[in-house]
């Protein structure tokens, strides 16, 4: 969803009301601070070097058979090797035959907001496994059907001139008031 559109309030929602256990990741830490949660190289002890998908992390980082659901925010921000190394490590710590270890996985972001970083370094190493260093090329995430929903109500925001810009700008489109 875009700005406005109430993601931040359905995480938190979504947190008071869930009968799982709950893990909020984001890529950074501002991300989560305002998340609520923890970043995703902390939590899961990664690396900051690029994942490939022959390599094996060692952590020691212990995620219990409890029901849990990983939601992760900012989702745009998210590298594929990351969430490749998510799955390498849930895999390992959960079941080793299912993508993410067979947990929940929740995702949310705006595609058009902010994009992963990548240091020319990383692009060189990342081209050779993967289309698109997004996250939506991770090689863990194309083994799954997953469900896209789409939040389109504004409502941080009421004048529909004011939204029609913002949307313009979003999309990149010079437009007048």
């Amino acid at each position: 969803g875009k700005a406005g559109t109430g993601k931040t309030t359905f995480l938190r929602t979504l947190k008071e009301h869930s009968n799982k256990r709950i893990v909020v990741l984001a890529p950074t830490g501002v991300a989560a601070i305002n998340a609520q949660g923890v970043t995703i190289h902390s939590f899961f002890q990664l690396p900051f070097t690029p994942f490939v998908p022959e390599m094996n992390i060692r952590t020691k980082f212990d995620f219990s058979k409890e029901k849990r659901k990983l939601i992760i925010d900012e989702i745009s921000m998210v590298r594929a090797d990351v969430l490749d190394a998510i799955d390498s490590v849930m895999r390992r710590f959960r079941d080793h035959n299912k993508p993410f270890g067979g947990v929940q996985l929740l995702m949310i972001g705006d595609l058009q907001q902010l994009t992963p970083v990548v240091t020319p370094q990383d692009e060189s190493i990342l081209r050779q496994h993967y289309p698109t260093p997004y996250f939506f090329s991770s090689k863990a995430l194309a083994l799954i059907n997953y469900v896209t929903i789409e939040l389109t109500t504004v409502f941080r925001q009421q004048d529909p001139t004011f939204i029609h810009l913002l949307n313009n700008t979003r999309e990149g489109k010079l437009a007048t008031a």
